[in-house]
């Protein structure tokens, strides 16, 4: 039996029905371990493709068994592909239920999932220049907005204490300026190195025609966002802030 396979979602899963979540069985084809903090799994899609379409930066919600009780935690799709009803699911590891599952995964296993809340609105006009923010745990989402953006410049910034060496980073030099800060002060040092470049980096340029990405830890997510907003003034309509995990 697959992880949380025959067993209710508890309270969470009533929830997501409720707001229309639909449920599949992913199967595990293959793995990769991409570093020694990173591991990529293969899997197929048990009809979820076809069903829902595609869009960037698309996450699932996986079910874990978190001593008895159902816990859901939310991953990209990385290259999706519709036709063959396949995609991967990338982790970045550490301490944890859903870390330790995509230790073991193995060919064969199953995993059950819900796919709700999950959308992507990209800002008309289009932005002359794109900042985003995030960490390993969005790095998937990071690099399907790359791919979503096109040729628009980006300054990125992306949080971690492993450096890049290795990691599946999907930015172009010629057009991306890709900026690595270490974890420190539970996010602070991000949020100062953010807050210190972005005046000069914005002096020519309308926030208004801009687009923010913000996907860090909830307390840093929500700290920036309010940065760009009450401080910068960038429209609400111009920024997608999504907190990807809370620092216990």
């Amino acid at each position: 039996m697959g992880q949380g396979q025959g067993r209710g979602h508890g309270w969470e899963g009533a929830l997501l029905k409720l707001f229309r979540g639909r449920d599949f069985l992913f199967t595990v084809t293959g793995s990769e371990q991409v570093t020694e903090h990173y591991r990529r799994l293969h899997l197929t899609d048990g009809g979820m493709l076809a069903a829902t379409g595609v869009h960037p930066t698309m996450f699932v919600r996986l079910w874990f068994d978190h001593a008895g009780k159902p816990h859901q935690r939310c991953y990209t799709l990385v290259d999706p592909d519709p036709a063959a009803g396949t995609f991967s699911l990338e982790f970045a590891l550490h301490e944890g239920r859903a870390s330790d599952w995509a230790r073991a995964a193995k060919p064969g296993d199953t995993i059950e999932a819900t796919v709700q809340g999950s959308s992507f609105q990209w800002p008309e006009p289009e932005p002359s220049h794109v900042f985003a923010i995030g960490d390993p745990a969005s790095l998937p989402a990071l690099n399907s907005l790359i791919d979503a953006v096109g040729s628009a410049p980006a300054t990125i910034w992306l949080e971690t204490d492993h450096g890049t060496d290795g990691l599946p980073l999907r930015t172009d030099p010629s057009r991306h300026d890709l900026r690595t800060v270490p974890r420190l002060g539970s996010g602070a040092h991000l949020v100062s190195q953010v807050r210190a470049a972005l005046p000069e980096l914005l002096k020519d340029r309308n926030p208004a025609e801009t687009y923010v990405w913000i996907a860090t830890d909830t307390a840093t997510t929500r700290n920036l966002a309010g940065y760009f907003r009450k401080e910068l003034s960038v429209p609400k309509q111009r920024m997608s802030a999504l907190g990807y995990w809370r620092e216990k």
